[in-house]
């Protein structure tokens, strides 16, 4: 679930408060992006089975100044994956290196799929994908007017390249930049929940060290 509440003390326990009187358990919780009077926190919750997702909405905007921005099944293992955890894998496995970034980017940002893309061919040709994390779509190839994918940023997927299936699913896309030789880019979705800023600029420096990690695997073999 992910909530923006005031950035003030005490605002997160109220949540967490709240949150525990309708039987849910926070399992984990990540400040995404603060500014100068809120925070956006993605928090990981358990709840009973007796009890339905729209009591932990109800319950979460209970507290004053809280907004539930959006909330949706997680069904990845919770583990202390992280950047360096990635990195480090990515320099011993190099060969497997897109398709590792890509899974990992779908942990770090759950995302619902990543898909590793290289350039186009040509202006108007479509760019072809060379890894897939394990839930992404089984697609070969896909339609990049987007294309160069720098800056890196969030993509609407009813643009009328993107399948109609990501449209009706809401799924929220982002773009970034994986320097390499030929240029390649990782296309990132997730259902229903915007990709923000400070979450961007994060996956573009993952991504770019990636980049350096693979570059330097690929020489050494």
């Amino acid at each position: 679930m992910r909530i923006v509440l005031p950035d003030r003390p005490g605002a997160l326990g109220a949540v967490a408060t709240a949150l525990g009187a309708a039987g849910a358990d926070i399992l984990s919780v990540d400040i995404v992006e603060r500014s100068i009077s809120t925070a956006t926190d993605d928090l990981i919750i358990e709840l009973p089975s007796d009890r339905l997702p729209d009591s932990l909405v109800s319950a979460a905007s209970s507290v004053d100044g809280v907004r539930v921005e959006s909330i949706r099944q997680y069904a990845s293992v919770i583990d202390p994956f992280r950047e360096l955890e990635l990195l480090e894998k990515l320099a011993t496995s190099y060969e497997d290196g897109p398709t590792i970034l890509a899974d990992g980017v779908c942990r770090l940002f759950r995302a619902g799929w990543a898909l590793v893309i290289a350039e186009p061919a040509a202006a108007g040709l479509p760019g072809i994908v060379v890894a897939r994390s394990s839930a992404a779509p089984e697609i070969e190839e896909i339609e990049a007017p987007w294309w160069p994918p720098y800056p890196a940023r969030p993509l609407a997927a009813d643009d009328g390249w993107a399948p109609e299936l990501w449209h009706n699913l809401e799924t929220e896309l982002a773009v970034v930049p994986l320097p390499s030789n030929p240029s390649k880019a990782v296309l990132a979705g997730r259902p229903a929940m915007r990709w923000l800023a400070s979450e961007i600029i994060r996956m573009s420096h993952l991504c770019s060290i990636a980049a350096t990690v693979l570059d330097d695997g690929a020489r050494e073999g």
